[in-house]
């Protein structure tokens, strides 16, 4: 049983009897006080998808949730649900688009690296990868002679995403983005 400061982000835990995922972690020190940090955690229900915002003590001890990751590949959209094929045994998983919202802006036909996420026989989530590779489907003219650590500008991606990347992109290059920030990396190989 982890404490409550080694918990990260994307990992699903038990608490008041349901499995929640966290998706975000926020730490503060009170002043004033003696004793630890606290981190206040955004949960969401593996099951209905509902957020919970909780506060632990980074001593308190948690439950990591009973689950199983799939490596799986993104297959089409049917209706309000995203389907992905299991790269092993070519299992359909449907997951509701609103409990994966967040991953979904980084998702198409040809991400790879993903995992579907089980908790009792039931696909609940989506696992990125530490980064994706898009192709930037609209942004201003790249400027001859922009240097790589020039300013940036917004792009859109082929998911919808809108990053900063800098000023030589051009519409039609594929780009690197992490996942976690949000944040342009590179340019991607071709």
């Amino acid at each position: 049983m982890p404490k409550a400061s080694d918990i990260k982000k994307n990992q699903a835990i038990e608490h008041n009897g349901r499995v929640f995922f966290v998706k975000d972690i926020q730490r503060s020190v009170p002043q004033g006080r003696a004793g630890g940090s606290i981190y206040r955690m955004r949960l969401y229900d593996a099951v209905t998808g509902g957020k919970v915002d909780e506060s632990f003590k980074d001593s308190d001890m948690l439950n990591l949730a009973d689950l199983t990751r799939r490596q799986a590949m993104f297959s089409y959209v049917d209706g309000d649900e995203w389907v992905f094929m299991d790269n092993e045994d070519y299992t359909p998983y449907n997951i509701n688009v609103s409990s994966i919202s967040d991953e979904a802006q980084f998702i198409n036909e040809s991400t790879e690296g993903l995992y579907v996420v089980i908790i009792d026989g039931n696909p609940v989530s989506v696992e990125l990868p530490p980064s994706v590779d898009l192709e930037v489907v609209e942004t201003d003219p790249s400027i001859k002679g922009a240097s790589a650590t020039s300013r940036t500008k917004p792009a859109t991606l082929s998911t919808g995403l809108v990053i900063q990347v800098p000023e030589y992109i051009s519409t039609g290059d594929r780009v690197k983005v992490n996942t976690e920030e949000k944040k342009f990396m590179s340019r991607a190989d071709k």
